[in-house]
């Protein structure tokens, strides 16, 4: 029988795995430390700053061979995730712990070699663990403290090693530090009040933010296309809790979430430069790092300058956009990462960019703007619900255009639409299964007859028509009708020409 064991965590992805650290002693004439368990090299390392930390922090341990098992054995061990668990361990074993059930919490966290604690990335995922194996807290690095300030569960953050001790040797005395929730939020970079013209596309903007739909936007240079693309975030339904949850715990796996937060509460906005590779994108790497998709969970994943990305790159999204997460394999292991995003990309109509200008000439031949829109692949292009020409407008209008409503009022609009999904089905139309668009989306003989001519006429693919129709059920939405008529599929038809 091990001497101490207690209980840490190591992140797969962006969920925390249990991990059993048992601590075995034997009396010998020389100080050993023998690790195993499959650590990496980080892990490896924290022998050497578990003992300077405990010899620091005043604790003197007698020669003696101390062994150290991090199960289970079969999965690998990275980053400094467990000098805390070691340390308090060791004491346990050495009988400077005596009393102290240390089965009663998760320990996680880095050490100095002076004994004090540093913040680790995933700290809210194991606060989540922490709560599913029933331990009655966890004790990690106070700097992680305001993570988990959202969740109901004893945290105890802790500057020092010593300070560690003492709340274990005696709890009722020990200061419990209470996570103060602070809440982060960024507002959008642009209001759409303050872009001029462009009714078409705004209107085409408040469909896919009600239903959650994918939507390209594409048009010469400098007509807007980037600034309705960052305002979009500004008309989305605030994060729900789970949301916000869900949300926050990526960006803490990450290490991308501001100090003293405990919930991101405005949704996520993205917007990779096009040199990005495969795996910035969709996650993956020897560590099984989320990418640039999952960070917009819940949130906007904006590409600008489409065709600019590799196709390879762009192919990886097919299936991510589709089901709404991946799942990367490799040989150390298998993560699934959360992609539910609103994904918005522009581009221009050619290389130059002016086909189709009423004041300026494309230099383009036919074969160059074949060659451009080709990037662009059909069945990625079939899993954007929406296809929006963002035109030219002459100065003259753009002076003469009025005020228009604000993004919050749009969001109102929004709002009370994604009200009628949710109590519908529960979820937003983008994610509407078959089921669902026979019972929700059904159409009457003129309409299914209207239907049948465009596509055979578009020559669109079963995808496409489904899609049109979650398109179609959305635009009712907004209208509060409880049927879909062929006014709402023929508005939802202008948004497949594209194709």
């Amino acid at each position: 029988m091990p001497v101490a064991h207690l209980s840490s965590s190591a992140l797969i992805g962006i969920e925390a795995a249990p991990i059993e650290v048992e601590i075995d002693l034997k009396t010998s004439d020389k100080m050993t430390l023998i690790l195993v368990g499959l650590p990496d090299l980080a892990v490896k390392e924290s022998k050497e700053r578990v003992m300077a930390a405990l010899r620091n922090c005043g604790f003197k341990l007698d020669s003696s061979v101390i062994t150290i098992n991090l199960a289970p054995a079969d999965l690998k061990k990275e980053g400094a995730f467990y000098d805390l668990a070691i340390a308090l361990g060791i004491l346990q074993a050495s009988k400077l712990l005596d009393g102290v059930n240390l089965s009663d919490y998760l320990c996680i966290g880095e050490l100095s070699l002076s004994g004090s604690t540093r913040p680790i990335r995933g700290a809210l995922a194991a606060g989540q663990l922490a709560r599913q194996l029933g331990k009655k807290g966890i004790i990690l690095p106070k700097a992680n403290v305001y993570e988990l300030g959202s969740l109901p569960l004893q945290v105890i953050g802790v500057e020092t090693l010593g300070e560690a001790c003492r709340f274990l040797k005696n709890p009722s005395s020990s200061a419990q530090p209470i996570p103060t929730e602070e809440n982060y939020s960024s507002p959008p970079e642009v209001d759409l009040s303050e872009i001029k013209g462009q009714a078409h596309v705004k209107r085409a903007l408040e469909i896919a933010a009600t239903g959650n739909h994918n939507i390209l936007l594409y048009g010469p240079p400098g007509t807007g296309k980037t600034m309705l693309a960052k305002a979009l975030g500004g008309i989305l339904p605030p994060l729900s809790l789970d949301e916000a949850l869900a949300v926050t715990t990526i960006y803490s796996v990450v290490g991308l979430l501001p100090p003293k937060v405990s919930a991101i509460r405005s949704r996520p906005f993205r917007a990779p430069h096009h040199t990005i590779s495969t795996i910035g994108l969709v996650g993956g790497g020897s560590r099984l790092r989320p990418g640039e998709l999952s960070l917009a969970h819940h949130g906007v994943l904006f590409l600008d300058e489409l065709p600019e990305f590799t196709r390879s790159t762009l192919e990886s999204l097919r299936q991510p956009l589709e089901n709404g997460k991946v799942t990367i394999s490799r040989a150390t292991g298998v993560a699934t990462f959360p992609t539910r995003c609103l994904f918005i990309a522009a581009m221009n109509p050619c290389p130059c960019g002016h086909l189709g200008h009423p004041q300026k000439a494309c230099t383009c031949t036919p074969l160059q703007v074949q060659r451009y829109r080709a990037k662009i692949s059909g069945p990625l292009l079939e899993r954007i619900d929406m296809h929006v020409e963002v035109p030219f407008i002459p100065f003259q209008e753009i002076q003469q255009s009025k005020s228009v409503e604000t993004s919050s009022q749009m969001q109102s609009r929004v709002v009370a639409a994604r009200k009628i999904q949710n109590e519908r089905s529960g979820y937003t139309n983008s994610c509407m299964r078959q089921a669902d668009l026979n019972r929700y989306a059904a159409l009457d003989s003129a309409s299914q007859r209207f239907i049948g001519q465009a596509i055979e006429s578009l020559g669109l693919s079963m995808r496409s028509y489904h899609r049109l129709l979650k398109v179609a059920r959305t635009i009712a939405d907004l209208a509060l009708s409880p049927n879909i008529s062929q006014d709402h599929l023929l508005e939802a038809l202008s948004y497949r020409t594209f194709e």
